[in-house]
Order: C-alpha cells, then structure tokens, then sequence
C-alpha cells in the first residue's frame, strides 16, 4: 500500500508572525517519523513512485537528515525545496519518571520546582489539572478550550487556536472512543488558563494544541501544565513517545528526552509557477528573518511581539 496521501499543502507568506496569504500546491504527501532506525538521507533525490494526477510532486515531513541541506537545489525535472530544517524533540515514555527527571539540569529542576510552587501558591495551596480522554467528556473540553483560545496569542496572532468546529469535535469523540485522545486543562479555582490537545497515533501523543491565558504569562502555565501532564502520562505507562513534532522552542528543547535533526523536503516539478511560487517562497521568508533580525538589533522585537500577544485584535 502506497504511504503517499495527495492532497493540497499550503505554503504560507509570513512576514515575523503574520500569515499574509498563502498558496497551496497539490503534492503526494508522507510523514516519517524520528522514532525508529530510519537513517539519514543526504540530498534527496525524487521517489520512483508515479505522480497521481494533478499531483505537482511530493512532500516529506520530518526527513531524519544527516547535515543541513542547501534551502533549493535541482535534482533531474523536480527543484528540491527545504523550507524547514529543526530538531525534532519527543520524550521517551518508555523510562520512568524518576529517571526522566534525572535528565533535567540541577538549575532547569529548581526553576520547573519554582514555577510550580509559585503556581500553587497563587491557587491557594491547590493545582487542579484535569484529564479529558472519554467520548463524553470531550464536549465539555472544548468549550472550556476555546475560552482559552480565543484569548491566547496562538489564536489571535497566529491563526492557530484550537478548532471548535462539530467535524473536529466528532472526530475528537471518536479518537476517545478508541482511547486516542489526551487532553488537559489547568484551572484557577474555576478560570481555565490552560489547554493541552493530544490525539495519539500508534501509540505516540502529538503535540498538536497548546494555548494559554495571556494574563497568567508570568505564571508559567503552560509549564506547570506541560510538567504534570508528562507526569500522568508517565504513570500511566501506556504509550511510547509524546511528540513535540516539528518546529523550534526552548520548551519543547527542555522537555525533550531526545532531539534528532529533521527536515520537510519539497520535490515538486519544474514549471514556471512551480519555479515562482518556491523562490517567491524562499525570498519571503529570508525578508521576514532580516526583519525580526533588525528588529532585535534594535531592541524593538520583544516589545513589538508582547504588543501583538496581548492587543485585541
């Protein structure tokens, strides 16, 4: 059975936090994973696999890489395009929780110990965390997640908050149904503040929704809430791996047990709007880089971005 799904990706113009427009192609899509002894590839040539029709080429996400490839390059009729190259971070669920923390630093366990504290305190001596992982109980986390959503930067910046349609909702029923679903929000008092989503595939939590109060940031909440629901997760000891899946932040560096260099590899075909639609790619997001670069330089960017988390858009 073929691992290629065709459907369209959605290569997105960003200038620092802001989604301009995007454009979407129509690629043979498959997602590897940095679990197992896949090895490493060098410049990747294109699979031998047919095109589907209308299918412009094929994605990989989360290629294991053995050093940085170059951003493009050409390999026979396909222009080889690499818009994302990170380390790839995922716990190892199969230790036990007193040997995962032993992986922490002295200084990283005292600051995680502070903010769990601090957060107590404020609470009145108490942390209520709750899991949501039953059919029925799904509905209920929803609607306390997206009052969190819809305050969190994640959602107002970054188009990114967690969705509230009835398909996801019914889809996240049936995950539950069959004992595929995570999910968690951390509370002052009655106040959600928190949420984390986790659908689970073979078993392997993803990482795919995390948002916060704005107004408890100094809190820490989304740590105090990533550090005790790892700790259920480990009770529990009944999946593998949660994985950060892909992209770049210092909290899911610090969580991680493992860290493996991955990239997302573009094979598409070279035609004229092929060709326009990469390099325009390229070229925007090397401008978006220079100008959170100046801005940091300037020592403007954390104010212009803690602007832009807390402003009502």
């Amino acid at each position: 059975m073929s691992r290629w799904q065709c459907r369209p990706v959605p290569l997105k113009f960003q200038l620092s936090d802001w989604t301009l427009f995007s454009v979407s192609l129509l690629l043979q899509v498959r997602v590897e994973r940095p679990f197992d002894e896949t090895l490493p590839v060098e410049p990747q040539a294109p699979p031998t696999d047919e095109l589907m029709k209308g299918s412009q080429g094929f994605m990989v996400r989360g290629m294991p890489i053995a050093a940085e490839l170059p951003p493009i390059s050409r390999t026979g009729e396909y222009l080889c395009y690499v818009p994302l190259q990170y380390q790839h971070c995922y716990i190892d669920l199969g230790l036990s929780f007193e040997a995962y923390q032993k992986k922490f630093s002295s200084k990283a366990r005292s600051t995680i110990n502070r903010k769990l504290r601090k957060y107590s305190e404020h609470c009145g001596g108490t942390i209520l965390l709750k899991t949501y992982k039953l059919p029925g109980e799904m509905r209920d986390f929803f609607r306390l997640a997206r009052v969190v959503s819809q305050l969190s930067y994640q959602e107002r910046l970054l188009d990114a908050g967690i969705p509230d349609s009835e398909d996801f909702i019914r889809h996240a029923e049936l995950l539950a149904a069959d004992q595929r679903i995570r999910a968690y929000i951390l509370f002052d008092g009655e106040r959600p503040v928190s949420y984390l989503y986790c659908p689970v595939r073979d078993g392997i939590l993803n990482y795919a929704y995390l948002g916060y109060d704005p107004d408890y940031i100094k809190m820490s909440v989304g740590t105090v809430l990533q550090w005790l629901a790892v700790e259920q997760l480990f009770g529990e000891a009944r999946f593998l791996y949660f994985d950060f899946t892909e992209g770049k932040s210092e909290h899911k560096r610090l969580f991680a047990t493992h860290q493996r260099q991955c990239a997302n590899i573009f094979l598409v075909k070279r035609t004229l709007r092929n060709t326009v639609v990469i390099y325009s790619h390229l070229l925007m997001n090397r401008f978006s880089g220079w100008i959170g670069a100046t801005l940091d330089q300037l020592g403007v960017k954390a104010k212009i971005k803690r602007y832009l988390r807390f402003a009502r858009l």
